[in-house]
């Protein structure tokens, strides 16, 4: 299953041209609030240019990149959480998301209209996050009395996630988020159970004006006290890229001085928040193609990821890094020169490696 990336904000902020201009499709825009009612998906490949070379290198039969889905869901406004706006659909939808993209208004185009009638990216930002924080005090709450019984009845993990989602709900009625309350040992799972959105990793993404490459001071501040990540993109430029050949698009960024498109600035920085790595599998008439693992885990779990069968009888891997292997020239080259490894499951997996499981049906 692809990463699920939630792209949210306040109505007119600029999420549906981003999302068209990142993922090629056509996003309902228009410029007054809640044009988008059900959100827009679409999967898109996470381009890595270390899989071409190792495709190239052991002549791959074709390329397969990994692939995030990125979800554009209707502008939040004031009162969502009690439906304005049709905002509790919004806020379920964010649920099922990974991590989000926090789309911000810092471009001082006048024909787009403001909901509020200003700019001012602080306080759209506080709009939103007080709707989620107001959103999940409402989850936590509900949950709280599901879990009351079983606590009364002296089961230790209700007992456990009891204390913790009183100490939950007091931070949000302070107005801090649920990941500033960490899970006990004794419910480790207490966090997936409440799903909380203020759980879930930010990227601020100031939608800024053409021409324009630096995230604003507020913005950045902000997200650098909140523990997110922030980013700069034009929506508006990225619209106008989207519509050019590769070529044409390319040579406009550089005489822009912008080294990447705005699909990769937001994919890497997305990839990052969640602390991924990438690794790949490839072989002579075989696909190449890219995986994504948090970071941390091992050749077991990278198993896991291309297939359960493959993971279930694991037996041993054969693990080399992308840049060790195209010099190299392939793996033959690879093993005489002892860059080939063999690994067992504990091997704990790096950014870039080539692996092949060896595993018994």
């Amino acid at each position: 299953m692809p990463m699920k990336i939630g792209i949210v904000g306040m109505p007119n902020a600029g999420k549906s041209s981003l999302f068209s201009a990142l993922t090629g499709v056509a996003a309902e825009a228009a410029n007054y609030p809640f044009t988008t009612i059900e959100p827009n998906v679409a999967i898109v490949p996470v381009s890595d240019p270390r899989l071409d070379a190792v495709a190239e290198t052991v002549r791959a039969s074709k390329i397969v990149p990994d692939t995030i889905a990125f979800h554009d869901i209707a502008g939040l406004v004031a009162g969502a959480h009690r439906g304005e706006g049709l905002g509790n659909q919004f806020l379920a939808n964010i649920r099922e998301t990974d991590a989000i993209v926090h789309v911000v208004r810092a471009h001082t185009e006048e024909r787009v209209v403001h909901p509020d009638g200003r700019v001012d990216p602080l306080a759209d930002i506080e709009t939103i996050e007080t709707e989620l924080v107001y959103a999940d005090l409402e989850q936590a709450e509900r949950r709280r009395d599901r879990v009351v019984r079983s606590a009364r009845g002296g089961d230790r993990h209700a007992i456990a996630e009891l204390a913790w989602l009183e100490q939950v709900i007091e931070a949000l009625q302070a107005g801090r988020p649920a990941r500033s309350v960490p899970a006990p040992s004794e419910a480790a799972d207490a966090m997936a159970l409440l799903s909380p959105l203020t759980a879930k990793p930010v990227l601020f993404v100031a939608n800024v004006d053409e021409g324009s490459a630096d995230v604003p001071a507020a913005i950045a501040e902000h997200a650098a006290a909140e523990g997110a990540r922030a980013v700069a993109v034009s929506a508006r430029l990225e619209a106008e890229l989207a519509e050019l050949s590769d070529e044409d698009a390319a040579a406009m960024r550089a005489d822009l001085g912008l080294d990447e498109s705005g699909l990769a600035t937001v994919v890497r920085a997305a990839f990052s928040l969640l602390d991924l790595i990438a690794f790949f599998t490839a072989g002579e008439d075989k696909p190449a193609q890219s995986w994504h693992l948090h970071r941390g885990l091992t050749a077991w779990h990278a198993a896991g990821q291309i297939h359960s069968d493959i993971q279930r009888g694991f037996v041993r891997a054969e693990v080399v890094s992308w840049e060790a292997l195209v010099e190299a020239g392939g793996y033959a080259g690879a093993r005489e020169r002892g860059t080939l490894r063999l690994e067992g499951r504990d091997y704990v997996m790096g950014d870039g490696d080539v692996i092949t499981v060896k595993f018994t049906p």
